[in-house]
C-alpha cells in the first residue's frame, strides 16, 4: 500500500511551497510528495522542489485539465472565484492508495504523514475546527431549513486545506455528480468569503462518506491550526503550543490571510522558509512596490533636490 501527499502550486506560491516543504522534510526526508500544477506557469516552481525536495509533478496532466473543466462547465465557468482550485480533486485518481493534501500556506510541527493511520478505521479524516464557527464559509442557513443536513452531521464541515482520504472512496462519477447536485441547489452554499472549492467538497463529503473522522473531535481532543488565532504559545524548536488543549500543534495554516512581514506568527513562517540558508535582510511588501510613474517621480525629485 503506498501513501503520500499531494500539493497544488504553481509559480506565484513558490516561496510558500517552499516553507511548506521544508517543513515537511525536516520531520519526514522519505514520504513521497506530488504536486497538481494550479495552472499553466508551474515550471519554476515545479523544478525548485523537484531539485531540492523529490518532488514530482501529476503525471497526467490531461486528466486534471479535463477534470477541472467538466467540474467548471457543470456550474458554469464564471461561478467560482479561484475555479482551478478544484484541480486538487485530482488527488483521488493518483498514485497513492491513501494521501494527504495540503496547502501550500501551511507548515508542519511533526511527521505529519502519520495521521493516514487513522484511515485504518476511516475512508476520509480531517483536522480543524472550522466547525466551531458554525457552518460560515461552507454552508447557507438553507442547509438547515430544507433539512439538507442534521446538526450533527454540519459538526463534521473541514476546512479544504488539510484533509486525508483513502483514493477509489470517491469516484469520477461521483464528483460530478455532487457537482450536479450542488449545481441545482446554489443557495445552499457560501461563496461571500470568495471560497470555491470548499462547500462544494464539504457537500460531497457529507453525503458520500460515512465513514469520517475530524482527529480535533477524539476524546482527548488536538490543538487548534489556524494563524488567525493568537492564543498560540512558542515552543522550543519553532512549534507551537495550544494552551487551550494542552497540547502542541501538528501544523498551522495561514487560511485567509497574507503571509508577509508582521502577519500572525510571521517569525515561524519565516523560519521554514529560511530553514538552512540565509534570511532576506529586507522585505519588499505588496504595498511598498511603486508604479512606473510614481518610479519616474522620484527620481525626477532626487535629481530636482541635487541641482
Amino acid at each position: 500500500m503506498s501513501r503520500g501527499i499531494y500539493i497544488i502550486a504553481n509559480d506565484k506560491v513558490t516561496e510558500q511551497a517552499i516553507a511548506l516543504l521544508n517543513s515537511i522534510r525536516l520531520y519526514d526526508r522519505d514520504v513521497p510528495v506530488v504536486m497538481i500544477p494550479y495552472d499553466e506557469t508551474y515550471q519554476q516552481v515545479a523544478d525548485i522542489l523537484g531539485d531540492k525536495f523529490g518532488v514530482t509533478v501529476y503525471e497526467d496532466l490531461d486528466f486534471i485539465k479535463r477534470l477541472s473543466q467538466t467540474l467548471q462547465e457543470i456550474f458554469g465557468g464564471e461561478f467560482f472565484a479561484r475555479p482551478n482550485q478544484f484541480r486538487k480533486q485530482a488527488c483521488w485518481f493518483g498514485p497513492f492508495d491513501e494521501f494527504l493534501y495540503i496547502d501550500t500556506d501551511i507548515v508542519v510541527f511533526e511527521k505529519i504523514i502519520d495521521n493516514l493511520n487513522y484511515l485504518q478505521e476511516q475512508d476520509f479524516i480531517c483536522c480543524d475546527y472550522q466547525h466551531r464557527g458554525g457552518i460560515t464559509n461552507v454552508f447557507t442557513p438553507k442547509v438547515i431549513e430544507d433539512e439538507v443536513f442534521t446538526p450533527e452531521e454540519l459538526r463534521s464541515i473541514f476546512n479544504g486545506g488539510f484533509w486525508a482520504a483513502k483514493k477509489g472512496v470517491i469516484s469520477e462519477q461521483d464528483l460530478y455528480d455532487s457537482f450536479a447536485e450542488c449545481a441545482a441547489h446554489p443557495e445552499y452554499f457560501d461563496f461571500s468569503q470568495k471560497t470555491s472549492d470548499q462547500p462544494i467538497i464539504n457537500y460531497m463529503i457529507l453525503k458520500r462518506v460515512k465513514r469520517r473522522f475530524n482527529i480535533v473531535q477524539r476524546p482527548e481532543k488536538a490543538a487548534g491550526s489556524w494563524a488567525g488565532t493568537n492564543k498560540f504559545q512558542p515552543m522550543e524548536g519553532y512549534k507551537l503550543f495550544d494552551p487551550d488543549n494542552n497540547q502542541p500543534l501538528q501544523y498551522l495554516h495561514w487560511a485567509g490571510i497574507r503571509i508577509q512581514p508582521g502577519c500572525s506568527y510571521w517569525e515561524i513562517w519565516e523560519h521554514y522558509r529560511y530553514l538552512n540558508e540565509a534570511k532576506p535582510t529586507f522585505y519588499q511588501t505588496k504595498s511598498e512596490k511603486k508604479t512606473f510613474l510614481n518610479a519616474v517621480r522620484d527620481r525626477f525629485r532626487k535629481l530636482k533636490a541635487n541641482l
